[in-house]
C-alpha cells in the first residue's frame, strides 16, 4: 500500500526542490493537492513518478505533466491570489487544482465535453473549488473569460499560440513547451501592449497537442 502523503513529500523534496522550484506557496500547494486522485483508477501508484502520466484514453490522450516540468512552468507564471488563469488541456484537472490552491480563479479548458465532464467529477471528488471547466477548441482558448493574467498549456506546441496570447491581460504570462524531442523548450511569453516577448526557460519534454501543430498544406 502506497503512503501517498509520504510520496508527495518525497516529490517535493527530491524532484521539485532539486529542479530549482523554490516558490514556497507552490511547494506547499503541490504537497497539499493529492496528485493520485487525478490518476486513472487503478493507476494511482504512477502519480508521483518523474514522467508524464496518461490520465485519459482516446485518439489524443491527456497527461499529467511530470511534477518537475509542471512545477517549473507554474512557477514561471508567478500566480498571485485572485489571479484569473486559463488552464489549457487540463485533463482530469490536476494542474487546475494546484493553481486553485495558489488562490487563482481557474478556467480549465478541454477540447472534448467527455474529458471536461471527467475533470469536473474528479475535481469535485477531490474537494477542489475555484475551478470552472469548459469545453471547446484548445487553440481558441476561452475568450468569454478573458483577459487572463496567466495561461498554462499542458503540452507541446509547434506553432505560436496566437489566439491564446491575445487573451492575456497587460503583463500577462503564457507558458508552454515549444518544439519536439531534444530541442523542446519550456517557453514563457509576456504581454506588453500588442507585443509578446518570449524566452526559453529550460529543456522539457511534453506530449504534442494536435490543436497547436502546423497544418500541412497541399503538396503538388
Amino acid at each position: 500500500m502506497v503512503d501517498f502523503a509520504q510520496a508527495r513529500r518525497t516529490m517535493v523534496d527530491s524532484q521539485l526542490r532539486t529542479f530549482d522550484v523554490n516558490d514556497i506557496p507552490l511547494l506547499d500547494a503541490m504537497d497539499a493537492v493529492p496528485r493520485e486522485r487525478f490518476a486513472p483508477p487503478g493507476r494511482e501508484d504512477l502519480a508521483y513518478i518523474d514522467q508524464n502520466v496518461p490520465v485519459t484514453n482516446g485518439p489524443e490522450p491527456r497527461f499529467m505533466l511530470s511534477p518537475m516540468v509542471l512545477a517549473r512552468m507554474i512557477q514561471a507564471l508567478d500566480i498571485e491570489p485572485g489571479a484569473k488563469v486559463l488552464d489549457v488541456a487540463c485533463g482530469r484537472g490536476y494542474s487546475s487544482a494546484v493553481m486553485a490552491k495558489l488562490g487563482a480563479n481557474v478556467v480549465g479548458l478541454e477540447a472534448d465535453e467527455a474529458i471536461a465532464g471527467l475533470a469536473r467529477d474528479t475535481l469535485a471528488a477531490a474537494g477542489v473549488s475555484g475551478v470552472d471547466i469548459k469545453a471547446g477548441p484548445l487553440d481558441k482558448g476561452y475568450p468569454a473569460g478573458a483577459p487572463y493574467g496567466a495561461i498554462l498549456i499542458n503540452g507541446s506546441v509547434g506553432v505560436k499560440p496566437e489566439s491564446l496570447l491575445e487573451q492575456l491581460s497587460e503583463n500577462g504570462k503564457l507558458v508552454c513547451v515549444q518544439g519536439q524531442g531534444g530541442a523542446a523548450q519550456a517557453t514563457l511569453y509576456v504581454r506588453s501592449g500588442d507585443a509578446f516577448g518570449a524566452r526559453s526557460l529550460f529543456n522539457a519534454a511534453a506530449p504534442a497537442l494536435t490543436a497547436f501543430q502546423a497544418k500541412l498544406g497541399f503538396v503538388f
